[in-house]
């Protein structure tokens, strides 16, 4: 199991913290208005906390993607930018980088990760195929739909076990895997996909044993293996903690050993080093050169692929940090302690602590409202509107609906409270801790929400819904009857 982090640091009164290995140089404002004016935002938003504005907003934990704190080396590189369209030696040293940090030979730039994903899916992706994976993510399936593809999502049983101490829940079953290639034959699987760590489920990673096995069936069938790497930094992190072979390695040699395993990568910059940007990267000629074309019909030239040249050398210093035990470690540390510190008061959290953020199990909070009306979305509303706390949704709103209109529910309901590196203090986890679990101790005032404005792809992202009966003026006035004035 996971040991200990050397970066918490027990004090005399026995209680235990993540220890914060950087200084703040420089803050941006933040806002805590009244609960009532939360109240009002969330209304005019349509309950969607992605149509909130930041104004409204006190602590924003919708996303890691794009909001981890830049390094001071970061900033500092973006006034050497080598300003050119094409031959811009920002881009050489992005290669470099690439090559020390992923061990590949050949990159191709693009703008996010769902852009790589779009890459991907036009080149391999034929109708017909199927895709198993260890869990999907939402653009991913979108994307290799819309090319034909079908999506399997093949998990072990640890995977949806809300408490768990398994190590590895985003482990790939290689049992399905090899029923999936009976079933289908190797010339339709367009490719294995695994995501690390898998978003949806936890920010829950998987094992390079698991790898190695996932591996040893592709090899056997000829087929490739695709590596989502947005989050493989905490992937490699949690390697290194709860593998025992890998205890002793650096999170340069994990990450090299994880994507010498796959035969393409791709990720956002967003989440791997804290700027706009992505990528996908090989050491298959033949495979970088079937992507290459797309890149300057979809996303710019090949020296910037839709990225601007300052967030190119920002990049490329931030895939270096991540090289670094004291970065990487921020996010999962101060993950662990707000999910143990939520477990033992009792409200209902993923465990064992995953990256990417903290995972409410909103279908047991709140176990009196039914799927058909959005649990998960439900809890992301009410934590905004008691905390000021903006979440994410992660459950039957990030579905679809059927052909006959239904909704695809969820395997699991989530909120999704994103842990962005060097972000936030101790004291404003402990304040989110601490509404949530009032939010807890409340939860029966909580009701369900629907649509009214339902866009027919990706509706989490622009969806509006209402409640489904006058629950968010009944939890205003509990607050109050328990706060007084406080905000």
């Amino acid at each position: 199991m996971e040991q200990n982090q050397s970066y918490n640091v027990k004090f005399f009164s026995g209680e235990e913290i993540p220890l914060e290995l950087h200084k703040v140089r420089i803050v941006q404002k933040l806002n805590l208005i009244p609960i009532e004016e939360r109240l009002k935002a969330a209304v005019e938003g349509g309950f969607n906390t992605f149509l909130l504005t930041t104004k409204t907003v006190y602590l924003d934990m919708l996303t890691d993607s794009g909001t981890n704190a830049m390094s001071d080396n970061q900033v500092a590189s973006m006034l050497r930018a080598d300003d050119a369209y094409a031959g811009s030696q920002s881009y050489a040293r992005l290669e470099e980088a690439i090559k020390e940090v992923f061990n590949c030979k050949y990159y191709l730039p693009v703008h996010q990760g769902r852009a790589a994903e779009n890459i991907i899916s036009k080149v391999f992706i034929k109708p017909g195929d199927v895709v198993p994976m260890n869990y999907h993510f939402t653009t991913t399936k979108a994307h290799i739909e819309l090319n034909g593809g079908t999506i399997f999502e093949i998990y072990t049983d640890e995977a949806l076990k809300v408490k768990s101490q398994h190590p590895f829940k985003g482990n790939l079953d290689i049992a399905k895997l090899n029923d999936i290639i009976k079933k289908y034959g190797a010339s339709r699987v367009a490719y294995i996909r695994l995501e690390a760590s898998t978003n949806l489920i936890g920010g829950q990673p998987f094992s390079i044993a698991n790898m190695r096995e996932v591996r040893k069936v592709a090899n056997e069938h000829g087929i490739i293996i695709v590596l989502d790497a947005s989050l493989i930094g905490e992937n490699a992190y949690f390697i290194k903690q709860r593998e025992a072979e890998f205890k002793n390695k650096s999170i340069k040699e994990i990450l090299h050993e994880m994507i010498g395993l796959a035969d393409l990568t791709y990720f956002s910059s967003r989440k791997v080093s804290s700027t706009r940007g992505g990528g996908i990267c090989t050491n298959n000629l033949q495979l970088h050169n079937r992507m290459r074309d797309l890149i300057p019909l979809f996303e710019g030239f090949y020296t910037y692929g839709g990225m601007s040249i300052r967030e190119v050398e920002a990049m490329a210093v931030g895939l270096a940090e991540t090289l670094d035990d004291t970065v990487i470690s921020q996010s999962p540390s101060f993950i662990r302690f707000m999910v143990n510190e939520l477990d033992k008061l009792g409200v209902p959290v993923v465990t064992p602590a995953g990256g990417l953020g903290v995972h409410i199990d909103a279908g047991t909070f709140l176990s009196h409202v039914p799927q058909s009306q959005y649990p998960a979305g439900a809890l992301a509303a009410a934590f905004f509107i008691v905390s000021g706390v903006r979440g994410m949704e992660r459950g039957t709103i990030s579905s679809v609906r059927d052909a006959n209109g239904n909704d695809v529910l969820a395997d699991i309901e989530l909120l999704r409270l994103a842990m962005p590196r060097r972000v936030f203090t101790l004291s404003q986890v402990k304040y989110a801790i601490d509404r949530l679990h009032w939010l807890y101790r409340n939860r029966e005032l909580v009701g369900g929400l629907k649509f009214y404005e339902e866009p027919p792809v990706l509706r989490f992202f622009g969806g509006k819904l209402e409640p489904t009966s006058p629950w968010p003026e009944k939890l205003v006035a509990k607050f109050r009857a328990d706060f007084g004035d406080s905000l």
